[in-house]
């Protein structure tokens, strides 16, 4: 059986609420990255998104950096209390 938990963050941003899974995700999936159309934009890569009941993958693609020297660092699924994994969204750097 499946446990989620749920706690949310108390900053000034807008609450965000983040899962526990008690299942580690399968291991990423390799995908060829197309040609980008739009000079600049950047690949952001692939990930695994956790349904409620399994992982499902969720396509790469490019996006528009919102400033000329911002880097796109992935998401990743890390280890917390107890085992439990949970997801650390990708953000852009400056």
């Amino acid at each position: 059986m499946l446990a989620l938990g749920f706690a949310v963050a108390a900053t000034s941003a807008p609450a965000l609420a983040q899962v526990y899974v008690n299942i580690a995700p399968p291991a990423p999936i390799v995908e060829t990255r197309p040609v980008t159309t739009h000079p600049g934009w950047v690949w952001v890569p692939g990930y695994y998104r956790w349904n409620g009941s399994s992982y499902v993958w969720v396509h790469g693609h490019y996006a528009n950096p919102p400033h000329t020297n911002a880097t796109w660092v992935p998401g990743h699924w890390g280890q917390g209390p107890r085992g439990r994994w949970f997801w650390r969204a990708g953000h852009w750097r400056y």
